[in-house]
């Protein structure tokens, strides 16, 4: 089975959401787009800052952009970690972001009991890598009716990702992104594999190369993650040339101050041009 393409920031009635102005269509043959956005949310001028620069980009670039950003990051390596504003406060900043910027937007829903009120916010729910093989968590995203994005874990083959994508299909939801972070490879170290790209596609879904995290050393800093955002342009345009049919990438106009994955996330002035080079190249593996 084959996923149609979708268009992600489309009306909602149910929901009461309007058609934002810059709506994003996804599928295995639809053109090049970007996720991307700070990994957590620390403020709503921060966002609405972040947000408004990325329409921007999009608008310069010619190509669909999706805004993320997480109301809570439960997975932190420590306690004192930031986590974020919380569900209620988080998705009040979400909603204004989409409405302001004309970006569709997605955010990370962590269990189950979330996903209805997250839905009726934000276009796209995502589900964690370290939580991609919760069956409850899939399937309650899944029903909301709105798109999916999970992500790889990176304890889980590319093959293995076939039993997720029939968990949300089973929940008559076909509008399913994957997303490919990494693997573990020993302690504190993720390495990339290209060809799980074109693995995850045969499972009929488009797939989208999170190019930040990639560069992440999980723990390496005891009680945050370290990692290499100078390699994050260098594997995004691999995972193009790859096949991938987006990107993820989190970004920050101060990534030194980051309250989550400082240390890997992107600085957005690099943004343009990457997506520049990567749009070439996108065009140059698909003509």
């Amino acid at each position: 089975m084959t996923t149609k393409s979708f268009k992600i920031g489309e009306a909602d009635s149910k929901s009461g959401l309007a058609e934002v102005s810059r709506p994003v269509v996804i599928g295995l043959d639809a053109p090049l787009f970007v996720i991307a956005g700070p990994c957590v949310i620390e403020s709503e001028d921060i966002c609405i800052d972040i947000a408004g620069r990325l329409a921007e980009i999009a608008d310069k670039t010619d190509l669909g952009i999706i805004f993320k950003a997480s109301f809570d990051k439960a997975n932190r390596s420590s306690i004192s970690s930031y986590r974020g504003p919380g569900l209620e406060k988080g998705l009040e900043i979400l909603a204004k972001v989409r409405s302001q910027t004309g970006l569709a937007v997605m955010t990370d829903v962590h269990e189950p009991s979330q996903a209805k009120p997250v839905a009726e916010v934000v276009d796209c729910l995502q589900v964690p890598a370290f939580m991609c093989r919760q069956t409850d968590l899939l399937c309650a995203c899944a029903n909301t009716g709105r798109a999916v994005n999970v992500k790889k874990g990176q304890f889980v083959s590319p093959d293995e990702m076939k039993n997720v994508v029939e968990k949300v299909r089973s929940c008559d939801n076909d509008k399913i992104m994957l997303t490919e972070r990494g693997t573990f490879f020993g302690y504190n170290r993720l390495v990339n594999d290209m060809t799980a790209i074109q693995t995850m596609k045969k499972l009929g879904c488009p797939v989208v190369f999170d190019a930040t995290h990639s560069t992440q050393q999980p723990g390496g800093l005891g009680k945050s993650s370290a990692g290499n955002p100078e390699m994050a342009p260098v594997l995004a345009k691999a995972a193009v040339a790859a096949g991938a049919n987006g990107l993820f990438i989190e970004v920050h106009t101060k990534p030194e101050k980051a309250k989550s994955d400082a240390a890997c996330i992107m600085p957005i002035e690099w943004l343009q041009d990457l997506i520049n080079d990567c749009k070439q190249i996108s065009q140059i593996v698909r003509g």
